[in-house]
């Protein structure tokens, strides 16, 4: 039996409750809807590390960034590597990556691709020549460009991330291009098998959404999550500079909701674009022979912890990502599997579906349901490269307003402090902070927004004792930051022959 094709479509910034079907109230992804009563829904998916590089680095080693060495959002994939283009090129497999790149770096890496129509949040990326290969664009350049003017140029509303609604045409917007270019590649690839990255921009800033989207989210259509009443003394030092700088509480609710809309607007644009590949899939008679996976990077505050964008700290907003694995007729259907899973658990579980040997150096597991995998009850996350801390002192050091200014000065130093980790199970939630002035404790039972850090609460002992051995098992099996081959598999089965 050939093996069956594979797209995985990854959306950057798309914190798992932004959809209805991981609890939000307002905003309903239909698209999202279908692919999970065509699949499994992983309940409890959550990112290796939430910032863009590291976690797209982990997807395709199916490694943790301590392992694989790309930390920081500077450093794409830049070491040598098992990563799973490789491995498909190998085993016949047309590759393409189609939208957001922010992972391959090394010549080596982007000369296996057969197709690469990069395009990113401001429009174009021309860096080593490599706008587009093996495609032309189903778009006049032109038209994209201008369909992007607004992100270059994003209007002023203060001292926040900015937001903008525009009418150009759908189908120039990154999502729209993205979409067509994929149904474009599905149509010129049906003879051969194929492992396609669709990877949307959105919902990430620039936040800006087409009108007929954007109004779909008015200010009595959305729910606020509760605000002002984070305990902030309670908070890490690292947590309350960063809520100093992308607080908003004092920002006129006008423009909060203007942002929401944008960000909502953006994710129900992403999920009609998942409905027309599913369409094409359908049309093209592909469906039944392409597993097709949704996931994202990392979330976004969203208004979460009175927030907008993202930084280096663990709330689920940040860390809970959306996961679905569809594969008709192959793996169940309609099944929500609730066991703690990682983004780096992808890979393994595509090679799984498809027969081929997963490399010894990848760390993710197959995922549970779509495989006969034992659930987990425990998943991972991680942040920094051991750099000294940015602390309330340095703050102060930057004017006043803070907001995107004090964010952009701050951001290289940010994203390399210290060397925290999280764990997280259905119930708790532990980070450690060697760097820090106290490590944070979440009852999510009891306080699902993880409002009040309760680290400091004796009567949690024995949680914080279980948690703290979790991760220290979790570090010290991961540690090896390069892989040192085993003996080959022969020498596991015992007797063997000398």
């Amino acid at each position: 039996m050939d093996k069956p094709n594979v797209i995985v479509i990854m959306s950057d910034q798309f914190k798992a409750t932004a959809s209805h079907l991981w609890g939000n109230t307002f905003c309903q992804t239909p698209s999202l809807e279908r692919m999970a009563d065509e699949g499994v829904r992983f309940e409890n998916a959550f990112t290796p590390h939430p910032l863009c590089v590291p976690a797209r680095v982990s997807l395709w080693r199916s490694q943790f960034p301590h392992a694989h060495g790309s930390r920081r959002n500077e450093l794409l994939m830049w070491t040598e590597g098992t990563h799973a283009f490789q491995i498909w090129k190998e085993e016949g497999f047309d590759v393409g990556l189609i939208g957001k790149n922010h992972c391959f770096n090394r010549p080596e890496d982007l000369a296996l691709f057969d197709v690469w129509c990069e395009i990113t949040h401001g429009g174009f990326n021309k860096r080593d020549g490599f706008p587009n290969k093996g495609m032309e664009w189903v778009r006049p350049v032109e038209a994209i460009n201008e369909a992007h003017a607004v992100r270059r140029n994003m209007p002023d509303r203060g001292p926040h991330a900015s937001y903008a609604v525009s009418n150009f045409p759908l189908e120039d917007y990154s999502t729209g291009l993205i979409t067509n270019q994929t149904v474009r590649f599905l149509e010129e690839h049906q003879e051969k098998p194929f492992a396609l990255w669709v990877s949307y921009p959105d919902p990430h800033s620039p936040y800006e959404a087409p009108e007929k989207y954007a109004s779909m989210f008015p200010p009595d259509v959305i729910d606020l999550p509760p605000w002002g009443e984070d305990d902030l003394e309670a908070m890490p030092e690292r947590n309350r500079v960063l809520y100093h700088i992308l607080s908003r509480e004092d920002e006129p609710m006008e423009s909060v909701y203007g942002y929401l809309a944008s960000y909502y607007g953006m994710v129900r644009f992403l999920d009609d674009g998942l409905g027309s590949i599913l369409d094409a899939l359908e049309r093209l008679d592909l469906r039944d022979n392409t597993i097709v996976v949704f996931c994202a990077d990392h979330g976004d505050f969203a208004g979460e912890h009175c927030m907008g964008q993202k930084g280096g700290v663990f709330y689920d907003c940040l860390t809970h990502i959306p996961m679905i694995v569809s594969y008709p007729g192959h793996i169940p259907e309609g099944d929500v599997e609730d066991g703690m899973v990682n983004l780096i658990d992808v890979v393994p579980t595509l090679f799984s579906l498809q027969g081929i040997t997963v490399p010894r150096c990848m760390q993710g597991e197959p995922l549970p349901t779509v495989t006969d995998t034992v659930p987990r009850d425990a998943a991972f996350s991680e942040y920094g490269a051991g750099g000294p801390p940015f602390t309330m002192d340095d703050l102060r050091e930057l004017s006043q307003p803070y907001g995107t200014y004090a964010l952009m000065q701050s951001l290289r130093w940010r994203e390399a402090e210290g060397r925290r980790k999280m764990v997280r199970t259905r119930d708790w939630k532990y980070v450690h902070d060697p760097m820090g002035d106290k490590d944070e404790l979440y009852d999510l039972v009891n306080d699902p927004w993880e409002l009040t850090n309760v680290i400091d609460d004796p009567t949690h002992d024995l949680v914080v004792r279980d948690l703290q051995a979790r991760l220290a098992d979790w570090s010290i099996m991961t540690e090896d930051g390069h892989f040192v081959p085993l003996p080959e598999e022969e020498y596991y089965n015992l007797p063997w022959e000398r």
